[in-house]
């Protein structure tokens, strides 16, 4: 049985793990994201993998920001990275072993494809719901990331003109209603302008600097007005995209993972579904809306999974 090496590299951390042939996740080891440019956090990637228990026989890795044969363009909330850096090459040259680089939230859906709540899908879009949110498609039984490697943008679908002000500079995209890191902007403001809250309260109760996927849970526990209207304009928003995507490309499956999947559970896709069916053309109890079963893992078995097909064509 070979091993391989799935690494997540997020704005504020890294996780590195290692899978087995079956999707089975074993060592792990996780450090901060450093922020003095990509060097270092090569570095860092291969300090990780070579803390391992074992030497993998490949490495797949899961970055923010468009992926195209390996070259990484722009990646968002990383510090100081020139516009385009050959990750692949470089980690591959660290590293000494076959290594493939796929965007996040497409290496996400591929996790939950091969190993979790897409299992047996052709046609499936990921939806990632954490800070941003992000996207994955599988088309016709394979993992789709378009000309240029930067497909499955869900978080960047426009489904309000003229919207809200987006992170991306746009306005009107799905994560500026739905990403938490907006949620949280707009929960401050109405704060400050007087609206009744226990957003805060909750937060600071559990030590957090920031409004966290488990203070929204138990604000909405608890029936907090303002929680629960911004929670219901998320899921309106998530839903209109889903809705044109099944529209557009004739879904089997959407799989909604993320910080707010693993603690709001099935009510999260449920809502969703509901939500999305007066957008869909065709509604159909085939389009099946579940949850991510992987939790935190889908990222690192999906990278897991593109380094072991790195390793077979290698």
């Amino acid at each position: 049985m070979s091993l391989v090496a799935g690494v997540d590299i997020g704005g504020t951390n890294i996780e590195c793990a290692l899978v087995d042939d079956d999707h089975d996740v074993g060592d792990r080891a996780k450090t901060r994201t450093p922020t003095e440019g990509p060097a270092a956090v090569i570095d860092a990637v291969v300090d990780l993998i070579g803390g391992l228990d074992e030497a993998p026989s490949a490495v797949g890795v899961g970055i923010p920001g468009p992926v195209n044969d390996g070259v990484v363009s722009r990646p968002p909330n990383l510090a100081l990275w020139p516009e385009e850096v050959e990750l692949a090459a470089r980690l591959r040259d660290a590293v000494g072993v076959p290594v493939e680089v796929g965007n996040d939230a497409n290496v996400g859906a591929l996790g939950e494809w091969v190993a979790g709540a897409g299992r047996g899908s052709r046609f499936m879009l990921g939806v990632w719901m954490g800070t941003g949110v992000g996207g994955g498609l599988v088309l016709d039984g394979r993992p789709y990331t378009g000309a240029f490697g930067g497909a499955g943008e869900f978080g960047h679908m426009i489904v309000h003109h003229g919207g809200a002000q987006c992170g991306c500079g746009r306005r009107g995209c799905i994560e500026a209603y739905a990403g938490r890191a907006a949620m949280e902007r707009t929960a401050e403001m109405s704060h400050r302008s007087g609206r009744a809250t226990s957003l805060f309260e909750i937060r600071d109760d559990e030590g957090k600097q920031r409004l966290t996927s488990k203070v929204w849970a138990r604000a909405l526990d608890d029936g907090d007005g303002l929680a629960t209207q911004l929670y219901r304009e998320a899921i309106e928003a998530v839903a209109v995209g889903v809705g044109s995507v099944i529209n557009l490309l004739d879904l089997d499956r959407v799989v909604i993972g993320g910080g707010l999947a693993e603690k709001l559970g099935d009510q999260l896709a449920d809502d969703i579904a509901e939500a999305a069916a007066p957008w869909t053309m065709v509604p159909s109890d085939d389009h099946a809306h579940l949850v991510a079963e992987r939790g935190a893992d889908p990222g690192i078995i999906g990278a897991a999974a593109l380094g072991r097909a790195a390793m077979l064509l290698s």
